[in-house]
Formats: C-alpha cells, structure tokens, sequence
C-alpha cells in the first residue's frame, strides 16, 4: 500500500449544527464560537492540532456560518491553513455529520482526522503513530470511544477485547459499552454511498462500517465533555 505522510493528515472539525439545546446563547453566536475558559471552544481544537503536526483544517459551516471566517481567519495565527466548507450558502443549512463529510470530501484526501467542533478535549493528542497505522490498515473509520457520561449512561457502541466497534446490542454479553467521543480518524469509503449535498446523519453509516467488519476503535481517558448544554458550558467555566 501506498505510504502517506501522516502527520499531515488534515482535520475536519464539524461546526455546523445549530445548537438548539444551548438557546438563547446560540441565537447570536454558533456553539463552536461560544467561550471556554477564555477562548472560543474550537480554538482548543485548532491549538492541539497545530501542537500535534497537522496543517490543513477544514471546518463546515451552516449556522451563522458568516462568523467563523470572521473568527477565525485563515488559520495563520495557529501555523495552520484553514478552508470552509459552506453548507448554508451552498444548501440553505446544515447537511448532518455524514453529509458534511461528504461534501468536504474534495478539501481533504484519503484519509483524515475527524471532530466535533462542539466537544472540548483539550488533553487529546493527534498522534502521527495513530494516523500512520489507521493508513497501514483497511479500516473505514477508527473512532475514540469515552466513559458513558450521565446524560448518556447506555453508550452508542461496544468495544471488543480486539478494538472493534460492535452494535450494543449485538455484541456478546459482557461486552462494554462506551460513548463515540466524536473524535475519530476517516476514509471517504465511510460516506461512500451519501452524495455531495445530501443530508444525512453518520450512524447509519458506522453500522454499514460494523456490518462490513470495518470500523475499530479504542478508549480515550482524557478530560472530555460534550458541551451541549448551557449548564455544561458554565461548569466548564466555573
């Protein structure tokens, strides 16, 4: 196989839904723009990544969509390179996480990093070591699973001894259940069957990945919180 050099791997950070649950802040300000501790919460992301080797980011947009090159610019500031991926102005509004992928498919590669611009995780490390060997392998997608929080205590997904994704419910018993962190690495095989503009949500494509005995993944341990809500954002804030 072909050899990549994967510490260059670019990223898609996912920043296009609008945030309901976090209304009213969300009304004039997109989720990924909101503060934490001092800074936009995905410029926590931007940081690690420009930290840990990677160079080209390609952030989606729908929701007041306008603010994020506004915000955040072309990436310089962080050594980084940074392309949107407009889904407002090109499809009048968000597209879901498969569909986004999809659509930025053209901005990306072969393989890439993948994160929700809504998630704050400032101990994750976008280690080459991962990116080479997930490039090595045949894999679809790798994703980093977390300890199921309370607002999600029955986990998306099993994990098996061997590091790979099983459906909760068919997995053997005993199995654990973790919840996806919303971190994972990519090939476009994982959104092959979505065109570019259509909507679509990622779950029904990671459960055509198990089905096909190609979705792995592993457990983070690090600092994590799905900031999805207003009262999650002032603990972190606290």
């Amino acid at each position: 196989m072909r050899r990549m050099r994967t510490a260059a791997l670019p990223a898609l950070i996912l920043a296009a839904g609008r945030g309901e649950r976090m209304r009213p802040l969300t009304d004039q300000t997109p989720k990924p723009l909101l503060q934490v501790r001092g800074k936009p919460l995905i410029e926590w992301h931007l940081q690690a990544l420009a930290r840990d080797g990677v160079r080209e980011v390609v952030i989606n947009t729908a929701w007041l969509e306008d603010q994020f090159p506004t915000a955040l610019g072309d990436g310089s500031r962080w050594g980084l390179r940074i392309r949107y991926s407009m889904e407002g102005r090109d499809h009048g509004g968000a597209l879901e996480t498969a569909g986004g992928m999809a659509k930025a498919l053209p901005l990306l590669g072969e393989a890439f990093w993948v994160l929700a611009g809504d998630v704050f995780a400032p101990d994750f490390r976008f280690e080459a070591t991962a990116a080479r060997q997930f490039v090595e392998g045949t894999d679809w997608a790798h994703l980093w699973m977390v300890g199921n929080p309370a607002h999600h205590p029955q986990g998306d997904f099993a994990l098996s001894e061997t590091g790979r994704v099983l459906l909760r419910d068919a997995a053997p018993a005993g199995t654990p259940c973790w919840t996806y962190a919303t971190v994972g690495l990519v090939r476009p095989d994982l959104v092959a069957e979505v065109a570019a503009g259509q909507r679509m949500a990622l779950r029904p494509c990671l459960e055509r990945a198990i089905a096909a005995g190609r979705l792995s993944g592993e457990v983070y341990g690090g600092a994590w919180t799905d900031v999805g809500t207003v009262e999650r954002l002032a603990a972190l804030n606290l």
